[in-house]
């Protein structure tokens, strides 16, 4: 709360001044997309908007706080061209950088009422916090936020379903918002209990019952503030916008978000767009007064709008605030802890590597019922090439944690059997002794690899350059947190985000469709960890080797 409340008077002391200035663009002549988009600099868009209203989109902004001077900006340009803005947002501004994480998504809501922002919806990162997090910071938005099919035990939404957006030429402009009901896999259950996410054919009744209810209430144009996607991974369920678009009718257009495309169009010509990720684009949607028509809708690159200044002021208190936090002592280490290569985290069991995996597995159990399986079932793996620096003996900051896991991956959870577990470990570390970035670093598993065995290469994991085991041989698990450890049993592996879809190594982690991802940072993992479980002190006697988890023969 201090926090929050200093960030308050750095927003009331930048938006005191008064300033009128003119900003500059230089129109970018290359770009690059994944999806079929309209991409324009800003000098093709015509000098006189008068008579237009445009709506301004973003989505997965995941914590690019410095960009959002970049959308003040070209709210403003457009607007001193004669358009009335719209801005809105499809989701997950609330997790991805230490800038909004900290403050669990209320600075991103800050930057966000800066920026001037009309309407939103919610992503399934902005569940990372848990609800009551979600609500108190909602409460400290300027724009209304939507959403419809996300439900409390009474079956009502938890937030307005809809919102009318009425300009000042009488134009009418209804937005709905839907959330994707994988929320449900990716969030940390227990933050989410007596939630509700509508799923396969209710989505569809869901938007078609708000499409209808903002036409009958006389809306010229239906948007829909989608956080679904397009991913392919999410077609069996027809839960992609595209999949609701199909079974809807009367929408005008999809503002997407999720799978992180750049698009301005869905595959088959679907009127679904969105802007990527971290506002590299910011959508645009031309509606033409006079007719109540959209009328033309592209992406415009942030890479050439010169800075807000007002809105960059406030982002940099933000980032200026939390890069101090960051250079700042949180813990003294009694003993050195190894993050090394080779010898190090890719060859064998480290120090550091036995209190990461330590620290996300707390990060998880410490909330009860977060797992679904017995706690002695629970195990933690990380992979070595994720740990990218040493820590020395003596005082330890943040930044010293954000060095050593610097990709800002979250800590997630999957369901393996034990046949699954087996084939995981002999895979990631099939070049022992050789170093590997997939080599393993893990807490509640003791096992043994024997290099004297050569792996038995099956075939290639589909697009990896990696192999499946054709059979178990090198890696043999002695006990599951002590206990004896079963190939037919349900395992519950606390990792990082970027294992559990199956990287490195992990292939058969990715492949599982049991699995929820938490939205902790993991170096925020490891700095709670360290802090309330041991109370600030890496000690000797806990971390001054390894805890013999792995033996390499």
């Amino acid at each position: 709360m201090k926090k929050l409340n200093g960030l308050k008077r750095v927003l009331t002391l930048a938006l005191a001044l008064v300033f009128v200035l003119s900003v500059a663009f230089v129109p970018k002549t290359s770009y690059a997309y994944d999806g079929a988009a309209d991409v324009r600099a800003v000098s093709s868009i015509s000098n006189d908007l008068t008579g237009k209203t445009i709506i301004l989109h973003t989505n997965d902004v995941h914590g690019a706080v410095d960009k959002y001077a970049k959308v003040t900006a070209l709210k403003d340009e457009l607007k001193s061209r004669g358009a009335e803005v719209v801005l809105a947002d499809a989701g997950d501004f609330s997790q991805g950088t230490p800038y909004v994480s900290t403050s669990k998504g209320a600075f991103a809501v800050a930057l966000m009422n800066t920026a001037g922002y009309d309407v939103a919806t919610l992503g399934n990162h902005e569940f990372d916090y848990g609800y009551p997090q979600l609500k108190s910071n909602l409460a400290l938005a300027n724009f209304k936020t939507i959403c419809a099919d996300v439900l409390d035990g009474n079956c009502n939404p938890i937030l307005d379903p809809n919102y009318v957006f009425t300009t000042n030429t009488g134009l009418k402009i209804g937005f709905f918002g839907m959330e994707t009901p994988e929320t449900q896999t990716k969030v940390n259950p227990a933050l989410i209990k007596g939630i509700n996410f509508l799923s396969k054919t209710d989505l569809y009744t869901c938007a078609q019952s708000q499409v209808d209810t903002l036409k009958s209430q006389g809306c010229d144009l239906v948007i829909c503030l989608a956080h679904l996607g397009v991913d392919e991974e999410s077609a069996p369920d027809g839960h992609r916008s595209t999949d609701l678009y199909a079974n809807t009718t009367g929408i005008d257009m999809i503002i997407d978000g999720h799978s992180h495309t750049v698009m301005t169009e869905g595959s088959a010509g679907e009127p679904v767009t969105s802007t990527g990720t971290k506002l590299e684009y910011i959508g645009a949607i031309v509606i033409d007064n006079a007719t109540k028509t959209i009328e033309d809708h592209y992406l415009v690159s942030t890479e050439g709008i010169v800075d807000n200044p007002a809105t960059a002021q406030i982002a940099q208190a933000v980032i200026d605030r939390i890069d101090a936090e960051y250079d700042v002592v949180f813990a003294q280490s009694e003993v050195a802890l190894n993050g090394s290569k080779d010898p190090g985290v890719r060859t064998e069991e480290t120090n550091l590597g036995d209190l990461i995996c330590d620290a996300i597995k707390w990060s998880v159990t410490k909330e009860n019922g977060s797992i679904t399986v017995p706690a002695d079932h629970i195990v933690a793996i990380t992979n070595g090439g994720g740990i990218r620096a040493s820590i020395s003996e003596g005082g330890v900051t943040k930044k010293d944690l954000n060095t050593v896991l610097p990709f800002g991956n979250t800590v997630s959870v999957v369901y393996v059997t034990g046949d699954e577990l087996l084939e995981a470990l002999e895979a990631s570390t099939y070049c022992a002794p050789d170093a590997l970035g997939g080599f393993p670093q893990v807490s509640g598993i003791k096992f043994t690899v024997n290099t004297a065995v050569p792996f038995a290469q099956g075939p290639a994991y589909p697009d990896s350059t990696y192999y499946s085991p054709a059979a178990i041989g090198r890696v043999s698990i002695e006990s599951i947190n002590g206990k004896p450890f079963s190939t037919k049993d349900t395992y519950a592996v606390v990792t990082n985000n970027f294992v559990a879809a199956g990287g490195d190594t992990y292939y058969v982690f990715g492949n599982s469709t049991n699995q929820f991802d938490t939205g902790i940072v993991m170096d925020e993992a490891v700095i709670d960890y360290v802090q309330t479980e041991l109370g600030g002190k890496i000690t000797a006697d806990k971390y001054g080797k390894p805890a013999g988890n792995i033996t390499i023969k």
